[in-house]
């Protein structure tokens, strides 16, 4: 009888060793979790540091390729503010005014230019390429068809690629319809 009551005493050290290994256990895991949420704290940290790099290189790069255009146009706001000026002040002749108009044309397809965007070269004879049919004036003349009467719009090209066709009045002829002859080489009465 003496093997009795050690029996529960035994058990109950059991229990309690398994109850010390359980809260280890809980004690790790929560550790483990602690230091889980740690690394993905410091994890988010550097993706927001890298996303605010990434949007400040793309900001700073969009920046820098468009300040050299936005300064040509600025340089250009100047020549007509200068023209406009000039007209207000009626300080030029009509021909000034038309040689001051043309020189901003000018000064605008350089702006262009340095851009790689040029005018198409205009043609005659009309190519779907290049140009876009606007408006048909009907022609008697046979040699007219598909020819360009005028240039409503000027074209322009980048690197090969059309930016905007030319826009321009065709020519179509309209002329009546004679009937195939037979080769029975009869006469038409």
């Amino acid at each position: 009888m003496s093997n009795a009551p050690q029996a529960p005493a035994a058990g109950a050290a059991t229990a309690e060793s398994r109850l010390d290994a359980l809260l280890a256990a809980i004690q790790e895991l929560r550790s483990d979790l602690d230091g889980q949420g740690r690394r993905e704290e410091v994890q988010a940290k550097a993706f927001e540091q890298l996303y605010q790099e990434l949007r400040q290189y793309k900001d700073d790069f969009i920046y820098q390729s468009e300040k050299p255009l936005l300064l040509d146009l600025l340089l250009f706001y100047d020549s007509l503010t200068w023209f406009q000026g000039a007209l207000i002040r009626k300080e030029m002749s009509p021909e000034v005014v038309a040689d001051s108009f043309q020189y901003l044309i000018d000064e605008l397809l350089e702006v262009l230019y340095r851009r790689d965007v040029v005018m198409t070269e205009s043609r005659e004879v009309f190519d779907r390429e290049t140009q876009k049919a606007i408006k048909l004036v009907h022609t008697a003349d046979p040699k007219a068809d598909y020819r360009v009467q005028q240039v409503l719009k000027r074209g322009f090209v980048r690197g090969g690629r059309s930016l905007r066709p030319e826009e321009v009045v065709l020519a179509r002829f309209r002329g009546e319809v004679t009937e195939p002859t037979t080769g029975s080489g009869g006469s038409d009465e």
